[in-house]
């Protein structure tokens, strides 16, 4: 069975938001991931949360920020910028904000696909 091909052009109109508050423009999915662009404006802070069934890799493309990341006793915040790739996990506790003049953005492939809302619990942070 051949799959068909599918291209994606990030949408800059109407964005949706993501269970931590971060902006959130979904790109494409395959069975065993998806992807999509977060953003979060200057000065502003993400909630923590925790995702109960998938693990994230992202990659900063713009802006200036901290993520904060939680494992049982493990615990550390990075400083992000353009060119940062980190991993989150499935069960880790994290956040992020934005500290420079602009909106924070990543750009992250979820494992398996994002299932929905629900997969997003909210969780005591650091900010």
């Amino acid at each position: 069975m051949t799959e068909s091909f599918e291209t994606a052009r990030i949408s800059f109109e109407k964005s949706e938001a993501a269970p931590d508050g971060s902006e959130v423009r979904k790109l494409l999915s395959l069975p065993r991931g998806s992807m999509a662009r977060f953003d979060l404006p200057a000065g502003r802070a993400s909630r923590a949360v925790v995702h109960r069934t998938v693990e994230e890799i992202w990659l900063f493309v713009s802006g200036r920020g901290e993520m904060w990341r939680k494992q049982g006793q493990h615990e550390e915040v990075v400083e992000v910028e353009q060119g940062v790739c980190v991993t989150i996990p499935c069960g880790t506790h994290f956040q992020f904000r934005s500290t420079g003049g602009d909106a924070l953005v990543a750009i992250g492939v979820t494992m398996p696909p994002w299932p929905g809302d629900d997969e997003a619990l909210p969780v005591p942070g650091k900010w």
